[in-house]
């Protein structure tokens, strides 16, 4: 088993590299959007340095009137809530110093929630940073369609996964969605 802190710094390098190789990567993404599950209330996020940008993605959806909404962590051992957003709403910084809605925003309930990722894999195992905020939320959230924001080059083999990891049920990526095979 390759230790998780070392994983994750490979693909985090890995990610760095695939970012300064492909600057149109987040835009060719929004062309896929329309492969997603349906879903009405959507959760992107913030990217953070590497992470594959969702603002392209927020202006396709937006125009088709979808509802946006992006995580808060509202404590670091908590499960994260959404509230509404719109492309160029102001933001500040939640619990973790993430860019998040103002706590006057609407909070709502996500139908899919797309999240960012380290790796991940055909089954829908995915690693990510390490603070457990989305596999909390997932699990809070049973109901709502997890798929995965990245670049093609972040897929691995098989990600040995801990008992709290919760799956993906796919993953977008500059080349389209697909879903997770089943284990």
């Amino acid at each position: 088993m390759t230790d998780k802190r070392e994983l994750r710094s490979a693909m985090r390098a890995e990610r760095k590299r695939l970012a300064g190789l492909d600057a149109t990567a987040a835009d060719r993404v929004s062309h896929h959007v329309m492969q997603l599950p349906p879903a009405d209330t959507i959760a992107l996020y913030c990217a953070i340095g590497s992470e594959l940008g969702a603002e392209p993605i927020a202006r396709v959806l937006g125009a088709e009137g979808r509802v946006l909404c992006l995580p808060v962590v509202i404590a670091m051992d908590a499960p994260m809530i959404f509230r509404r957003w719109s492309p160029g709403d102001p933001l500040d910084l939640d619990a973790a110093g993430v860019p998040a809605p103002f706590p006057l925003a609407e909070t709502v309930v996500p139908d899919l929630i797309l999240t960012p990722l380290l790796a991940f894999d055909t089954w829908g195992g995915r690693l990510g940073q390490g603070g457990g905020h989305y596999d909390r939320t997932f699990a809070a959230l049973p109901d709502a369609i997890r798929i995965g924001l990245a670049y093609a080059g972040q897929q691995v083999g098989m990600l040995e996964l801990e008992p709290h990891d919760i799956r993906l049920h796919g993953v977008l990526t500059e080349v389209g969605y697909t879903p997770a095979r089943k284990v």
